[in-house]
């Protein structure tokens, strides 16, 4: 009799435990989330998820606080969000550097790309671009790369950090012209874009998205793009290939994650929401005048997409002898 009363017991426990559980998934979300931006404010990943925060906040009834936590190349925001509970109130902005090319950088690192992290989706792939300052006396790339070899201290160029996807641009093209470039890792597109208006340094490689409103304004100079195609914001900007580095395409890409184990009808509430934002009107406009195309989907598409990038970038990196700095 005692056993069915304990089985009983266990039962009712369970049940209301369940109960309890779906009810805060049903009811997702009843307070704010937190938005973690794994870089200093300005550059792609700031600009993209404050926006992507802002239209969330709309879709949800709940408002989305983009937190920037940069420091050590996005790896310190994005363990943050790996630690955390997996009870959809902490999303990652996750980035292609961080995710994709810091595991091969960094000989220890406190997470992993696949198993700490559940897929919300992607938002979309970033054209990247070499911007100059205003000083700098070249206009086109095959200037940029013939002035780097006329200095023996090399052309110094700025990017969000170390290992990101722009710093692998910058050492390839080194490798594909024999380029005179030094690296300057900074904490953030954004920082590195401050210090190329104050005139601190000649060359960013960056995301169109920081660098837009800066060469729209004329405060810096673009050189070129170097994706398969011409940015639809930048019209008037070569692709690398139009300047004569054959089969250089190279992109970045922003998406949304939560800690690993997130119940499924969160992730699939996130999911559509980000998929109504990156469908609209509004989101097209407003991400592609950031450099950004967006790229709506599942979450499993989002994470294959990780997982190949993965495998796709550790020997390039191995060949390239980049060092975590």
């Amino acid at each position: 009799m005692k056993l069915h009363k304990y089985l009983l017991h266990g039962l009712l426990v369970g049940t209301f435990i369940f109960s309890l559980t779906s009810h805060a998934q049903t009811n997702y979300p009843n307070r704010p989330i937190r938005l973690i931006i794994p870089f200093t404010p300005g550059g792609v990943t700031d600009t993209s998820g404050r926006f992507i925060a802002e239209q969330l906040s709309l879709k949800l009834g709940q408002q989305v606080i983009a937190d920037n936590r940069p420091g050590a190349s996005g790896n310190i925001g994005t363990q943050m969000v790996a630690a955390a509970e997996p009870d959809g109130y902490t999303l990652l902005l996750g980035y292609a550097g961080t995710l994709s090319i810091n595991p091969s950088l960094f000989d220890k690192i406190s997470f992993d790309s696949v198993k700490d992290f559940a897929p919300v989706g992607k938002i979309g792939d970033a054209i990247l671009i070499v911007v100059a300052n205003n000083d700098f006396q070249g206009k086109t790339l095959a200037d940029v790369i013939a002035i780097s070899k006329k200095d023996p201290n090399g052309l110094s160029y700025g990017t969000s950090g170390a290992g990101g996807t722009p710093h692998i641009a910058g050492e390839l093209l080194k490798q594909k012209t024999g380029a005179n470039l030094v690296h300057v890792p900074y904490k953030g597109g954004g920082q590195a874009l401050i210090d190329l208006l104050g005139g601190n340094i000649p060359l960013v490689y960056t995301a169109v998205a920081g660098a837009n409103q800066y060469v729209k304004s004329g405060r810096i100079k673009a050189i070129a793009v170097s994706s398969a195609k011409r940015s639809p914001s930048m019209p008037d900007v070569p692709t690398f290939t139009e300047s004569g580095i054959k089969e250089f395409e190279i992109d970045d890409w922003v998406g949304l994650l939560a800690p690993a184990k997130t119940p499924k009808p969160i992730l699939i509430k996130l999911n559509q929401a980000l998929n109504e934002i990156l469908n609209s009107p509004e989101g097209k406009t407003r991400l592609l005048a950031m450099g950004i195309t967006p790229s709506p989907g599942t979450p499993e598409k989002f994470g294959e997409q990780i997982k190949g990038d993965l495998i796709r970038f550790a020997p390039i990196v191995k060949s390239m002898q980049i060092k975590s700095e």
